[in-house]
């Protein structure tokens, strides 16, 4: 828990979500900050600006990349698993070990980036029983919890909720539903994902809408908490918004921008 600052000090806090990689500018993101928050999605599988980067490419190379991109921009998720599942039986080595492989990799290199002292919860591309081999003593990883910082409450809630993409750290509505209660009300609550709401979780790049939560806005009309804090979705329609008393905001894509939203008071 980070010390309570005195009177005359403020306190000013940096966020960032969908780092996807790049430990170059996570390695900065806290300068003159007195904490870094990170919302999860640390793991680069493909990169959807730049299809040769990713785990993705790595294995099957960057034409692979391009196809299955297509398919899946184009809502043909079956076509796109049907490549997949193509591609993987053509690979030597058990799937779930050689995706291990490759995501301890850039575990070790993300974490180690990280600054002093950091909170942070999982995303949905994110593998969160390895995160506890990789995150050091200055690193407090929170799912359904709340911290302190600077004499404000921060409530964190990880992970995604089910979607066709199938990505790691997806988990049911009603599981979801249940961390969001178990912190309650906060002064900031820190999310993956975005409430569902059209606008904040309409991607105009990918074309399409990703998955919010209901069970997050009813808890932001309910307990009013100043801040609303996600990413999730990289390029928004909306990145900014207030639902009642509560500013919501879009914390970016710090895989593309490389600089962390500041929180100061």
């Amino acid at each position: 828990m980070a010390p309570t600052p005195a009177r005359n000090h403020r306190t000013r806090v940096h966020v960032v979500s969908d780092v996807h990689g790049n430990a170059r500018d996570l390695a900065r993101a806290g300068e003159g900050a007195d904490a870094l928050i990170c919302l999860g999605d640390l793991v680069l599988f493909l990169d959807y600006a730049d299809h040769s980067r990713g785990i993705f490419p790595d294995l099957f190379g960057v034409e692979n990349a391009d196809r299955i991109v297509a398919l899946r921009t184009a809502r043909r998720f079956e076509e796109a698993r049907a490549l997949g599942a193509e591609l993987w039986a053509g690979l030597q080595g058990d799937r779930a070990t050689v995706i291990e492989k490759a995501v301890r990799k850039q575990y070790a290199e993300l974490f180690a980036a990280f600054p002093t002292p950091t909170y942070a919860t999982y995303g949905n591309v994110d593998m969160p029983p390895l995160w506890r081999e990789y995150a050091g003593p200055d690193t407090t990883v929170l799912d359904g919890e709340r911290v302190e910082i600077g004499g404000r409450v921060f409530g964190f809630v990880g992970g995604g909720l089910r979607t066709p993409m199938r990505t790691p750290y997806e988990i049911s509505d009603e599981e979801y539903a249940a961390k969001i209660e178990a912190v309650g009300e906060v002064d900031v609550l820190c999310t993956h994902i975005p409430p569902e709401v059209p606008e904040l979780v309409y991607d105009t790049v990918a074309r399409r809408f990703e998955r919010g939560s209901h069970a997050l806005l009813d808890a932001i009309r309910r307990t009013r908490p100043r801040y609303a804090l996600f990413g999730h979705v990289h390029q928004p329609l909306v990145k900014r918004m207030r639902i009642g008393a509560t500013e919501c905001v879009n914390v970016g894509h710090f895989a593309s921008t490389g600089t962390p939203w500041a929180l100061e008071w």
